[in-house]
């Protein structure tokens, strides 16, 4: 049996890989114990600021928001659109705080789609959630912790869990467990393992490192890259594939959504390729209508609908 290839290192053309990190430790602890300590609404007040420097001085960022933002709203964005659409994505950065400790009770949170995960967690042979950098996956983790029966756990490239566990650790060390890197020597059995044991496993579908194999299909009007490895691992393990989005809807409040997209149990080889690029077709419909829905949602801050192996 042959496994899709998800342990090669970051390639050097990414361009979301290759962009430096702004954001350092220290200021991550320092936002959580004034988070923690001030509570949320005085410290959302610092946030506003925080949101508005970096839409003044993120020139790249805020080209790659317009340009998004031009397709998902179908209309030229105004400045205003701009600030909430950064705003937005520190919101839900400021909320895991509260999330990752546990502080539930801060936040109005719907979910759609019940029943579907509800027969996912009855079949008892776990599934694959296929999200995207839209909203917060912290959101539908936090749902995890509260209704017995679902258990949710991150797996992502090494290099990029690594980071994200050091980020985690400095708002609470105890939510590193529930991330699986990929690219260690027993990454697919740890992912077996989860699924066997009934878990669901969280995969973002909507970025590709450079030298990985991607199909070109419509996005918002127009043609973009999408990663066939994450498809390939839930085809590989015969597993149902769930879209997830985790959408922030302003304020304290969420909107969890899960919706079917695929079912892997029965396919056979000759047929997974097919599958597959059907999958990563459907994939890229459901995000385009959440983008639509909830434009303000997708934190994708680069050039997106750039073709592989173009130069930035």
């Amino acid at each position: 049996m042959n496994t899709p290839d998800l342990s090669r290192p970051t390639a050097p053309h990414a361009e979301w890989a290759v962009r430096p990190e702004r954001s350092n430790q220290a200021m991550l602890r320092l936002m959580t114990w004034i988070s923690l300590r001030l509570g949320r609404a005085p410290a959302r007040v610092v946030l506003a600021g925080i949101s508005f420097y970096f839409l003044l001085f993120a020139p790249a960022a805020k080209a790659a928001s317009r340009a998004y933002l031009r397709r998902a709203l179908e209309r030229e964005p105004s400045f205003a659109d701009l600030y909430r659409h950064f705003h937005s994505f520190a919101s839900t950065i400021h909320d895991r705080v509260f999330m990752l400790n546990a502080r539930f009770d801060l936040f109005e949170v719907e979910v759609h789609g019940e029943d579907v995960i509800q027969d996912v967690l009855a079949a008892g042979r776990g599934a694959i959630l296929m999200g995207a950098h839209m909203g917060s996956f912290e959101a539908v983790r936090a749902i995890g912790r509260q209704q017995p029966g679902l258990r949710v756990a991150m797996v992502m490239y090494e290099e990029n869990a690594r980071k994200l566990n050091a980020a985690l650790a400095a708002i609470n060390p105890a939510a590193v467990q529930d991330i699986i890197p990929l690219g260690q020597l027993d990454s697919m059995l740890r992912v077996q393992a989860c699924l066997d044991e009934g878990m669901v496993l969280g995969v973002l579908g909507d970025r590709t490192l450079g030298s990985d194999p991607t199909l070109r299909v419509p996005f918002l009007g127009v043609d973009a890259e999408f990663p066939l490895g994450p498809m390939r691992l839930a085809a590989m393990l015969k597993r149902p594939v769930l879209f997830m989005s985790g959408l922030y809807l302003g304020g304290n409040r969420y909107a969890i959504h899960f919706e079917r997209l695929a079912d892997f149990s029965a396919v056979e080889r000759p047929g997974r390729n097919v599958a597959i690029e059907a999958a990563v077709r459907a994939y890229a419909v459901s995000l385009a209508r959440h983008c639509r829905a909830a434009p303000y949602n997708w934190f994708n801050f680069f050039d997106f609908w750039r073709a592989k192996g173009e130069r930035p």
